[in-house]
């Protein structure tokens, strides 16, 4: 049929592309050998063989890059938490993690799981929006209650959410601690990486293996959704070269303060929105793209919180972060400015569909916002980060949910 040909047609395109993004080409490199000599268990992949240069293109190994240590020694300042919670923290991929030669938990601690659950909760935020998500059994609407219909869109909802956090979050996360290795090898030696814990191979697999898994996964709930255009494996592939160009030279987003901001500010807000409506409904109206890019707007003013801690190192590297490029005096407003104009103009939006009790209910998320911006970001970003974020992101994410909600329930057909 003409649709089963249009859908063959896009897919074969979308994964030339991708493919073409990975494929081996002839590349120099030039720098130290690495004083550690690992072999590589995936000969299988890409190599340039030469003696003087040897990389799985597009990630160069140590021996490609500059003063790179594979046997970096752990600081006294990665001392185990001395809480019990030391194994915990390694398989979040945090701080104060146990030591571990446990390959999978190594290789789970290089996906960070904790970095997941924004991801998941903007996947369930999208089915919200879709307004076509069923429960299982909905006991405030009698008209929601067909069992096997909600255990379908709960096992939708799952993989939908597998395919967001631990593979293509994983991806990310992965592939930015394998471009980071260098300055990991100053700054947090312990990683599994620069530390020597994972081999190359082992690391280089595991982006590939990571990254084709989630696009399959990605055209899996494309078909089980039934789409004649393959939606979710569309935005896994934009998301999966975000990620790329974010991490790895030469355009490694991260060192621009605005582009590396505002492209986290996408990746943990907008797009597994609109992974989650395209696999419970349709991405049909203007709407369904600018308030979540608005919220990734705000998500932009909340990655700069994160650099505020390392404003010092990233001026002596040369890395242009907001509180680099403008001070932290300056920075400081831009993220709050940032994060409360983007809401008020959401709520403002809502307002205007006549849903007065969504935007009173944003409003009244975005005032504790405020509050901890006067009181805990605006006097001191540096010491109050951690203490902010953990204070004010609870009202924002909910902010996001109610939005959502508010999308998902509202008749656009009136």
């Amino acid at each position: 049929s003409l649709n089963s040909t249009m859908r063959s047609i896009a897919v074969s395109s979308l994964l030339v592309a991708s493919a073409s993004a990975f494929s081996t080409a002839p590349r120099s490199y030039t720098g130290l050998t690495s004083t550690v000599s690992q072999p590589s268990a995936l000969s299988m992949l890409p190599t340039n063989n030469s003696n003087e240069d040897r990389s799985f293109y597009p990630f160069p190994t140590a021996e490609s890059s500059s003063n790179f240590r594979l046997d970096a020694k752990p600081p006294a300042s990665n001392e185990e938490a001395a809480d019990g919670s030391a194994d915990l923290r390694q398989l979040l991929g945090v701080k104060g993690a146990a030591g571990s030669e446990d390959i999978w938990k190594i290789r789970l601690q290089l996906t960070k799981p904790v970095t997941w659950i924004p991801l998941v909760w903007g996947v369930m935020c999208g089915a919200a929006a879709s307004g076509n998500y069923h429960w299982i059994w909905n006991p405030f609407d009698p008209n929601d209650r067909d069992v096997m219909l909600g255990l379908e869109d709960t096992a939708k909802g799952f993989v939908a959410m597998i395919l967001a956090g631990p593979f293509l979050t994983g991806y990310t996360q992965t592939i930015n601690d394998w471009y980071d290795r260098e300055i990991d090898a100053i700054n947090e030696p312990y990683r599994p990486i620069p530390s020597g814990a994972i081999s190359e191979g082992e690391v280089i697999f595991q982006i590939w293996f990571l990254l084709l898994g989630g696009l399959g996964i990605a055209y899996g709930l494309d078909v089980w959704a039934g789409h004649d255009f393959p939606t979710v494996l569309a935005l896994s592939i934009f998301g999966s070269w975000v990620s790329y160009i974010y991490s790895a030279p030469p355009l490694k987003l991260k060192q621009n303060g605005w582009a590396g901001n505002y492209a986290l500010g996408c990746s943990y807000i907008s797009l597994p929105w609109w992974c989650g409506q395209a696999v419970f409904g349709e991405l049909d109206r203007p709407v369904y793209f600018i308030l979540p890019i608005l919220y990734s707007i705000a998500g932009l003013g909340i990655a700069i919180v994160n650099d505020f801690k390392s404003v010092e190192g990233d001026r002596q590297l040369g890395l242009n972060s907001l509180p680099v490029a403008f001070g932290i005096d300056g920075a400081k407003y831009i993220c709050a400015g940032s994060v409360t104009l983007t809401q008020l103009g959401v709520a403002a939006y809502l307002y205007s569909l006549g849903e007065t009790t969504y935007a009173a209910i944003l409003l009244g998320l975005l005032l504790p916002q405020i509050y901890f911006q006067a009181t805990l970001l605006l006097p001191d970003p540096v010491a109050n980060d951690v203490k902010y974020q953990a204070s004010s992101q609870p009202f924002f994410v909910f902010g996001i949910l109610a939005t959502a909600l508010c999308l998902g329930h509202h008749d656009f057909s009136a």
